[in-house]
């Protein structure tokens, strides 16, 4: 570790990820982290974000503030551009003058959802609903600000903080004796704490190399087998039935399948990524244990 200490920002630190990054940080003493909500960084203001680079070192930004209600985003367009578009540009454009190095996080939501394969980085885009479209204008936000830029594109992320599947499964599957769980949509789920783990093992072991990149825990899966398995590994008796993405309609459309190929990733950073069921596994147990 060289003597001059590393300062990194997270910004959106209460979120999901966030909060992964805030537990993770205790390993790090080292290292001097900067956690921001929108009270204490509005990156949606070229001004605040400008201004917080210019009073604090920064090395890394780890950028995970967004907007990430996908069907409200249809509506509230105006708030989707602002976090997900405009914000990664300010703070793209704040690192490249500072000098730091960015980590911004993006969606399978940029592709249509026909392929068969999982997505390789360089596929074609073509997001299906606004809120793919606001996310691939913040990564061309990024890339045009800022050369010294990581984007990871991850999918289905979930964790023991925040809102997300997994946990809004837990909570319906004690409310009720059946549930439906759409099965015509095919991804790979990500465990937040696995994501943050794996871009600290980039700053860590100094092999951050800018690009775009894919990364989510490895096997492809429909919603409903994500489901059927949690109830498995939590012994609920509900029952978990298979519908359609027609029985179950939607503001915003989602791309059928939107697996992501990881194979850059692991090979560029020389990390193994592991498989979707033990990380669900290790994160039920978190919830468990802490209730």
């Amino acid at each position: 570790m060289d003597k001059k200490a590393l300062h990194i920002l997270v910004t959106g630190a209460n979120g999901q990820l966030g909060l992964e990054f805030r537990e993770l940080s205790e390993r790090f003493p080292d290292i001097h982290f900067y956690f921001t909500s929108r009270q204490e960084l509005d990156v949606c203001s070229r001004d605040a974000v400008m201004q917080f680079f210019e009073t604090h070192p920064v090395d890394y930004c780890i950028h995970c503030a967004a907007y990430t209600a996908v069907d409200l985003a249809e509506t509230e367009r105006d708030a989707a551009m602002a976090g997900n578009a405009h914000a990664p540009a300010f703070v793209a454009e704040a690192c490249a003058q500072h000098g730091a190095k960015l980590f911004h996080f993006s969606t399978d939501y940029v592709f249509n959802g026909t392929a068969s394969a999982p997505y390789l980085p360089d596929a074609p885009v073509q997001p299906v609903n606004f809120y793919g479209a606001t996310k691939l204008e913040g990564e061309q936000g990024v890339i045009r600000h800022c050369k010294d830029s990581v984007i990871i594109r991850t999918s289905w992320v979930y964790s023991y903080y925040g809102k997300n599947f997994v946990k809004t499964m837990l909570r319906l599957m004690q409310e009720r004796e059946m549930i439906r769980v759409v099965s015509d949509q095919q991804g790979s789920p990500t465990y937040a704490a696995d994501l943050a783990r794996a871009v600290m093992h980039i700053i860590t072991s100094k092999s951050f190399r800018p690009g775009v990149y894919h990364y989510c825990n490895s096997g492809v899966i429909s919603w409903y087998q994500f489901a059927h398995a949690i109830a498995q590994h939590m012994q609920f008796t509900c029952r978990v039935e298979p519908i359609q993405t027609q029985d179950y309609p939607t503001p915003a459309k989602r791309p059928a399948y939107s697996a992501l190929s990881t194979d850059s990733f692991q090979k560029t950073f020389q990390l193994t990524i592991p498989g979707w069921e033990d990380s669900l596994k290790q994160c039920l147990q978190i919830i468990r244990e802490r209730g």
